[in-house]
């Protein structure tokens, strides 16, 4: 991290440099991801993204998005400091998916933590929140739309703010851990109505892990796709 004029703005600034391990190489947040880094890259900062954690070369900041792997004290080492992307109001929705389980149990407003990483998983300490609202009609591109928009403002903030910010324990109970989402998730029942199945239909990933539904012997995909009237 260094002090530089900055060229796009005519001001002396930060420069940071600044990875981001994602291990899904197929995660829809790639193309966003990299739309990210072309803008901080015009600020004057040094950014990365790598999909296996023996890739990461250190700098200032790591940000850990759908990343699956362990985190280990060599990676710690290589960092100022290492930051994870939870799409839940910490300490509540610690665990796998917390969004798309708190959007099947009706909610209309989703918060996204940004943390420190460490041990137990989604426990360390919260730099920055923010939220975003649900209308209650969007599918899931939609919906990570959203999601990833507020992600990549924490990121944002994260670096502008990086010397200012004060990290804060979490604080109160935890609730029950997310449980990870199968395809066996995504089963839909042939005897229910289409309106109390919708939450569900809306949060499948139609890609990778469609609604389904068996009858009659068989089996069958359903896919939804929003049209204008």
């Amino acid at each position: 991290m260094e002090w530089v004029l900055i060229e796009s703005t005519k001001r002396w600034g930060i420069r940071m440099k600044v990875s981001i391990l994602c291990t899904d190489p197929k995660h829809p947040v790639i193309d966003s991801l990299k739309g990210w880094m072309i803008e901080i890259s015009s600020k004057g900062h040094f950014p990365s993204l790598v999909y296996d954690k023996a890739d990461l070369r250190g700098g200032d900041i790591l940000f850990l998005i759908s990343c699956s792997q362990m985190i280990q004290e060599t990676e710690h080492a290589k960092y100022k400091t290492i930051l994870v992307l939870h799409a839940s109001d910490l300490p509540k929705g610690r665990g796998w998916s917390p969004y798309i389980w708190d959007i099947l149990s009706g909610a209309d407003q989703i918060t996204v933590s940004l943390l420190e990483a460490s041990e137990p998983v989604d426990s360390g300490a919260i730099w920055l929140k923010t939220k975003f609202a649900l209308e209650g009609h969007e599918l899931l591109p939609e919906i990570n739309e959203k999601l990833f928009a507020a992600e990549l403002s924490l990121m944002t903030q994260a670096i502008e703010q990086f010397d200012s910010i004060s990290p804060m324990p979490q604080q109160g109970d935890p609730g029950p851990y997310m449980t990870k989402r199968s395809p066996a998730d995504s089963q839909l029942d042939p005897l229910k109505t289409i309106a109390e199945q919708f939450d569900l239909l809306r949060v499948v990933d139609a890609e990778r892990f469609p609604a389904f539904f068996d009858y009659r012997g068989r089996h069958y995909l359903v896919k939804i796709e929003k049209v204008e009237k």
